[in-house]
């Protein structure tokens, strides 16, 4: 027994030093965005700080950076990675137009988006060429270049704490504390963005936790750190890139559109309950 409360302590001592390295590295930066710009290189390097405290945390514990779950596994969870996160972001957005919380974007917007990505360059087209062409470009090689960043989360989130985590909580404690300290690594970056405050560091929590639940889920059953990666990455094109720029806001309702919206946190919120329910229904 005596070996097991020490072993517990000993893997909380290393997810607090994890914690506190990301801390440390992080803050100068989310200072950067809030009180200087919040340029791209400054939000990048954020999104590699976890990666590094893994890296560090690893070194301390003395244990190997090969212990990160660097295999690809099963094409079937990458698949899968893709496909769920494209497919809650298109639904989220499926609904606001049904609802009337946004339109779809007229000729104008998508004439304007495709300016934005320079397809008027290539002759003119016609604005559904433009839609399509713009989709395309985004959903692969936009989900490429966001791989790139999101690596360095799911390194640390993904790669590293949540099977800290899962040696000393259920499924359920471990998608719901890393999905915590994940939504609350975000805050100070919300403080500059957002509008309504206390609305949007409640949606964006729920949003956050909801997709803990799934992204461990393909965490734990690949065994893999690439399915969160691809998934991670998927997410941000499609709510932040694909879908808003083909809706039109609605004025007043704007509460309910983006990643910190009442819409994505309800859609978001039940996917993160099927998959808590597969989780337990499986054992994981």
């Amino acid at each position: 027994m005596r070996q097991s409360i020490e072993s517990k302590k000993q893997t909380w001592a290393t997810i607090f030093i994890f914690i506190g390295l990301v801390i440390a590295l992080t803050s100068p930066f989310h200072y950067a965005i809030v009180n200087l710009y919040p340029s791209r290189i400054y939000v990048g390097a954020i999104m590699w700080c976890p990666a590094i405290a893994a890296f560090i945390t690893l070194k301390i514990k003395r244990r190997k950076i090969s212990s990160l779950h660097w295999n690809w596994g099963n094409w079937n969870y990458i698949r899968w990675s893709y496909v769920v996160p494209a497919l809650y972001g298109i639904i989220t957005y499926v609904l606001i137009w049904i609802f009337g919380f946004g339109n779809v974007a007229n000729s104008e917007a998508i004439t304007a988006w495709g300016k934005e990505l320079g397809l008027f360059g290539i002759g003119t087209l016609h604005p559904t060429s433009i839609t399509i062409i713009a989709i395309l470009l985004l959903a692969t090689i936009a989900v490429i270049r966001a791989a790139a960043t999101t690596l360095g989360e799911e390194i640390g989130w993904r790669g590293f704490f949540v099977h800290e985590l899962r040696k000393v909580l259920s499924f359920t404690g471990v998608a719901i504390f890393s999905g915590l300290i994940w939504s609350f690594w975000h805050w100070p970056l919300l403080v500059y963005y957002s509008n309504n405050v206390l609305l949007e560091f409640t949606m964006f929590t729920i949003v956050i936790v909801s997709i803990s639940f799934i992204m461990t889920y393909y965490t734990f059953t690949s065994k893999s750190l690439w399915p969160a990666v691809i998934f991670h990455a998927v997410s941000n094109v499609y709510i932040q890139k694909i879908m808003p720029s083909l809706t039109i806001k609605v004025e007043g309702s704007e509460h309910w559109l983006g990643e910190n919206g009442i819409m994505f946190a309800i859609v978001t919120f039940i996917f993160g309950l099927y998959f808590w329910r597969k989780a337990i229904k499986e054992k994981l």
